[in-house]
């Protein structure tokens, strides 16, 4: 593992290059199935092309694509060069898929044909499905290259984030921090026999992680462009899947496909490995019917502190279903209420190799870091007599829906914008399957009465379809706590019997 230095390089070359690398069930033509030769060749092309035209080390190369092979092509190339990946979250209105490209100060943009609109006009763009001038095959130089040794705080990467301000801010990952990521991860496992299912976006470093073990580990990757319960269990059987890594949500979408998981196979998974989301007891009750031969674990990560944060317990104490394990051996934590920096219960703070350098370009906004070291994460944990941990929730009003942040500000902004509201209000309410799903109280402006339809369809015209609101109540006023802001706790309360009243009738 020690011959490991550029976090685009991660090909084990004393391996079999027939080896097949990704089984790509996304682009024009599917499946397809890439060798680690064809892998390799591809990752340095990119990375020849992109020196061949003129970028220096440093600079930001974007990618704006559904999962596909190419994708991981380009992610290694540009690390290769000594350039700086930008993943992007395609499901973000175009305004804000601009302000990425732009504040990353991004010099060129992979895309796939269904993202090549959102792509700006002053942009060079390499499409990965194109013929022609843009064209992926087209652009790549095909020929050795030695990968760039990079220095100790490097930046490989930007993922960007929303925070509390609402605003996307680019958290800024070091090839050191996730070679750190990788080494932990895979160890002296011999994990080359794993056949890894990933349906989870490449933007999310849910993925991107789990793409890096993979190669490491010189197992094989099953790419889904996207998650669809049938399509994730087809892939399950079809490609005898032993390892999954999802969000809750996506499990209890499968678990609602009773005849089909009934007639699969699914006796290949040995590993489940749950994150991005609290999971219930329910759901991990159903999955071990559906999995019954499988280990499953329930994990945390963030994209500021890196996947490593829990593990196993160290005498070998069965992990609780809700917990999300003991501290990781090679990560300090502490759980900080006020000024006791070691309580039972508080905001999880963190150290390790893993944290981020920063955010990019964001003087107003100082990294959550403590004087000496620890990073602040705004997560609530509580730690059991044994030292496992548990997810209680967010230190701001920042919820989750099935894996993605939302923040009511963004959502309620955004609402605000609709000539008709006056005001609006955005809580979470309890889902089965997202596990929370947000829902707006709207005043209206005086003299217009919007209906439900039109706001939930102007929020899925200008926002990511996972904030849109599931349900919309207008009211004369909202309720006001003793700081005359907002209550919100008396708006989930009601939002809470509202749902319960639709459900019930």
């Amino acid at each position: 593992m020690s011959d490991f230095t550029n976090l685009g390089d991660l090909i084990r070359r004393d391996q079999d290059p027939s080896k097949t690398a990704i089984v790509d069930l996304g682009g024009e033509i599917v499946p397809r199935e890439i060798r680690y030769a064809d892998l390799d060749a591809a990752a340095n092309g990119v990375a020849r092309a992109l020196g061949a035209r003129g970028f220096a080390r440093g600079e930001r190369i974007a990618i704006l694509s559904a999962n596909r092979s190419e994708y991981l092509a380009a992610y290694f190339g540009i690390m290769r060069a000594g350039l700086v990946a930008v993943p992007v979250n395609f499901k973000f209105p175009r305004k804000t898929i601009d302000f990425i490209l732009r504040d990353s100060g991004a010099r060129l943009v992979f895309c796939d044909p269904a993202r090549r609109a959102d792509c700006p006009d002053d942009l060079p763009v390499i499409d990965f499905g194109a013929t022609g001038a843009e064209s992926f095959h087209d652009f790549l130089d095909a020929g050795p290259f030695t990968a760039v040794t990079p220095d100790e705080n490097e930046p490989a990467m930007f993922l960007y984030t929303s925070g509390s301000t609402g605003t996307p801010k680019g958290v800024v990952l070091s090839h050191r921090s996730h070679l750190w990521v990788v080494k932990t991860r895979l160890g002296s496992r011999d994990m080359s026999g794993h056949r890894f299912l990933i349906a989870a976006p490449l933007y999310h470093m849910n993925a991107l992680a789990l793409s890096k073990l993979a190669c490491a580990a010189h197992a094989t990757i099953v790419l889904l462009p996207q998650f669809t319960a049938k399509g994730y269990i087809e892939a399950i059987g079809k490609y005898r899947a032993t390892w999954l890594t999802a969000v809750p949500p996506m499990i209890a979408m499968m678990l609602r496909e009773p005849e089909l998981l009934a007639r699969s196979d699914l006796s290949s998974v040995q590993l489940i490995r749950m994150g991005s989301a609290p999971v219930s007891a329910s759901l991990m009750d159903g999955i071990r019917r559906v999995f019954p031969h499988a280990v499953v674990t329930n994990a945390y990560g963030t994209t500021e502190g890196s996947p490593v944060v829990f593990g196993p317990h160290p005498d070998g104490l069965t992990q609780p279903d809700t917990s999300v394990g003991h501290p990781h051996p090679a990560v300090e934590l502490r759980l900080v209420d006020g000024e006791n920096a070691n309580a039972t219960e508080g905001e999880l703070e963190m150290k390790s190799p893993g944290v981020m350098l920063g955010y990019h370009a964001r003087p107003d906004l100082p990294p959550p870091i403590t004087p000496d070291g620890f990073l602040r994460t705004g997560d609530v944990f509580r730690r059991d007599a044994n030292g496992f941990h548990y997810f209680v929730g967010r230190t701001d009003d920042m919820f989750v829906s099935g894996g993605e942040n939302i923040f009511p500000s963004d959502v309620e902004r955004m609402l605000e914008r609709h000539p008709a509201v006056g005001q609006a209000a955005v809580v979470p309410v309890d889902d089965e399957i997202k596990g929370q799903k947000p829902v707006a109280f709207v005043v209206p402006r005086a003299g217009v009465t919007p209906t439900e339809a039109e706001i939930k369809q102007y929020a899925l015209e200008n926002a990511p379809a996972y904030q849109h609101p599931r349900a919309v109540w207008f009211v004369d006023k909202l309720p006001l706590a003793s700081t005359n802001k907002i209550d919100r706790n008396a708006l989930k309360q009601d939002a809470a019997q509202r749902v319960a009243g639709r459900s019930g009738s």
